[in-house]
């Protein structure tokens, strides 16, 4: 076998063994998305109207990445944990892979849909999302994304702890 050969066999099980490992390492919720991708996005809107940054928790993503594999192995219901953490879920469909960025961003969009002086939201808007992002008590965050095993896209699930959106409080 001559050398440009066994150049091009050597680069095709590099590249096969590459893409294997990102579709397991996906299949398996260790996720390609760094912390700072979610990160980068929520501190952007906290910084705007003038909180401190949250800060990246191993916990809370540990948290999120057992929950988002429930789910998605159940056909990725958007279905809340009622666990003792605030919680944000996104839902992208398709073969796209959903980043957390863009979650964070479709989240942080929520901002026009919330009034600060009445403490609510325009009628029929979500903003509650955008209001977990910016609680002003909150200080962590961890999140995980896993692929639907229905093949119905992805789930992206953030926690922040301490929780927040408690009724009646403004989230700053």
């Amino acid at each position: 076998m001559g050398r440009v050969a066994k150049f091009l066999l050597a680069f095709l099980c590099i590249n096969i063994w590459l893409q294997a490992t990102e579709a397991l390492r996906f299949q398996f919720g260790v996720q390609t998305a760094k912390a700072h991708d979610f990160l980068r996005v929520h501190n952007n809107a906290r910084k705007q109207i003038g909180l401190p940054p949250l800060e990246w928790d191993e916990k809370l993503a540990e948290f999120a990445r057992h929950y988002v594999n429930l789910r998605a192995a159940s056909g990725c219901g958007m279905i809340h944990s009622n666990g003792p953490y605030g919680e944000n879920i996104f839902w992208g469909g398709g073969k796209q892979l959903w980043g957390g960025r863009f979650a964070v961003q479709s989240w942080s969009h929520e901002k026009k849909f919330y009034n600060h002086k009445t403490n609510s939201c325009i009628p029929g808007q979500m903003c509650g999302h955008y209001t977990q992002i910016v609680w002003k008590d909150t200080k962590r965050v961890g999140c995980a994304r896993a692929a639907c095993t229905n093949g119905g896209g992805q789930l992206i699930i953030c926690n922040y702890d301490p929780p927040g959106n408690w009724l009646g409080e403004k989230p700053y």
